[in-house]
């Protein structure tokens, strides 16, 4: 019996492959079975397909038929791409086990730190629980921001907004932590700096999340604070035209210093530290203990690729960016404060912005003033910080005398009011640093000294004030023991005068 198929006798095609004739023979030239793993194609010399199958006719491979040569073209192997993807998806296989591995690893070593800190917690340890020791392991305690972007509101700022950010007069007290970190987005893009650093505008917003969660809730050292003094930078930027007298690097390093400046602070000073012998004051060898973490933290922040803003720079710029951000946060210790202020005073009088020395010495002072710069304010904005740091030291000073540690007066809940809390410190530090900029940057007078005078004579008023009430309320004391006197012993004079010592007028207390 015959075949059911078909058959044909054999064939000789001639192909162009790639500029060679190549010679082909087969019965059925190109069947089905033949072609199923290769996807290809035939045209003619005039670029029209040509079916592929046994009804092909046959052509000559003579140089003068070589018009008639067919062209074959290939358009890829399926058998090798079937291999390629193949071996793509078992190298992801092995890293994702790999990685799974690594998850593993990582969440074990967490079980196994917990289980150590727990024990020490439960053999006492003196004071391993100090709530202002920083710990590295703590799991309490995420570098990496808890939240990513896409829950990170987006926030239109207004014309209104965006110009009272660059004044002092700027109430730092009606904003959210997310419009907060919108309104420090939008500074870095308006000083040009996410252009010059060639930032990532996603890594900038992952960048600043970092950093809000890695300030604590203190009463006064929290991101509040952090805001304020990034916005007085930002507005001193501005009121004193630094844009046309600095760099944009040096614009980077006096926002970034300031954003950083008090990263993780845990509340209590360095005097505490260093009293305490806490682990900062080890690790630090009781120089500026707390701003040596700062810097640690901010550093480490930044070394994570999705927080790292300054992934773009060369590498020999970046290591300059970062000895600066360095320089600016360690002279915030206040320790410090009257050599920078005397170096400041030894440069002013001969300003040169093209003398590095002198534009180094200048951004110290600015990171100086916008830290402790709350008396700039209005006063409905910046009493409210005195209270919030007033809180801060009782609880430090409660600390200390708990634990037996020297305690400074104007810490001390019972020696220290708000109104003898400012006065010096507005007199002696204040005044007397912002006059110093004042001679390099005039236009600071009205916006910013002045109102420090201000600030000075409304505490100084507040004084007197308490005062006078002191000594009412000393010579009514006075009055009513003798009085009980009076009524206990009735047979004595029953004509007494207390003369007070005056206030503002003289006056005397008098019963008959």
């Amino acid at each position: 019996m015959g075949s059911s198929s078909s058959s044909y006798a054999p064939k000789t095609i001639y192909l162009d492959v790639d500029g060679k004739v190549q010679k082909v023979i087969s019965d059925s030239v190109f069947s089905s079975s033949h072609c199923r793993n290769t996807a290809i194609m035939m045209v003619d010399p005039e670029g029209a397909l040509v079916s592929i199958d046994p009804t092909m006719p046959t052509n000559s491979p003579n140089v003068h038929d070589l018009n008639n040569l067919l062209v074959f073209c290939r358009a890829f192997r399926i058998n090798e791409l079937k291999t390629e993807v193949t071996n793509r998806l078992a190298m992801l296989e092995k890293r994702v086990e790999l990685e799974g591995l690594k998850v593993v690893e990582i969440e074990k070593c967490k079980n196994d730190l917990k289980k150590l800190r727990d024990e020490m917690t439960s053999r006492g340890g003196g004071r391993v629980n100090c709530p202002c020791k920083y710990n590295f392991s703590d799991d309490g305690k995420k570098v990496t921001p808890r939240r990513d972007v896409p829950n990170y509101p987006k926030y239109t700022l207004s014309q209104e907004t965006v110009e009272a950010l660059k004044k002092p007069t700027f109430d730092v007290w009606h904003w959210e932590h997310n419009e907060m970190l919108s309104c420090l987005e939008y500074m870095y893009h308006d000083l040009g700096l996410v252009k010059e650093f060639n930032m990532n505008p996603i890594t900038l917003k992952r960048w600043l999340l970092a950093i809000q969660e890695n300030y604590r809730n203190n009463p006064f050292h929290n991101f509040r604070h952090c805001f304020c003094v990034s916005q007085m930078m930002y507005g001193m930027i501005h009121l004193c035209n630094l844009q046309e007298k600095m760099t944009l690097t040096d614009m980077g390093i006096l926002m970034t210093a300031a954003v950083c400046h008090d990263l993780d602070h845990p509340g209590y000073n360095n005097t505490y530290q260093i009293n305490a012998r806490t682990e900062l004051a080890v690790r630090y060898n009781d120089i500026s203990p707390l701003e040596n973490h700062h810097c640690a933290v901010a550093f480490q922040i930044l070394s994570l690729p999705e927080c790292n803003i300054f992934a773009n720079v060369d590498p020999e710029a970046f290591k300059q960016i970062r000895q600066a951000i360095i320089t600016l946060i360690l002279a915030t210790d206040m320790a410090r404060h009257g050599e920078i202020l005397d170096s400041f005073k030894q440069k002013v009088d001969n300003f040169d912005f093209t003398n590095e020395e002198h534009v180094t010495c200048l951004k110290m002072v600015l990171i100086k003033c916008c830290d402790i710069s709350n008396e700039v304010r209005p006063t409905e904005v910046a009493e409210p910080w005195v209270d919030c740091l007033l809180e801060e030291y009782f609880m430090q000073s409660d600390r200390e005398k708990s634990e037996g540690l020297p305690v400074a007066p104007f810490m001390d809940r019972d020696k220290v009011t708000k109104p003898t809390a400012q006065i010096g410190f507005i007199k002696f530090v204040l005044i007397p640093m912002f006059e110093t900029v004042m001679k390099l940057f005039p236009q600071i007078e009205e916006i910013m000294v002045q109102p420090l005078r201000d600030s000075r004579d409304h505490y100084e008023e507040l004084k007197q004030i308490d005062d006078a009430m002191t000594e009412v309320e000393l010579y009514l004391s006075i009055y009513l023991s003798i009085t009980a006197i009076y009524f206990t012993h009735p047979s004595q004079e029953r004509s007494l005068y207390i003369p007070v010592k005056p206030a503002a007028d003289t006056f005397t207390i008098m019963f008959c």
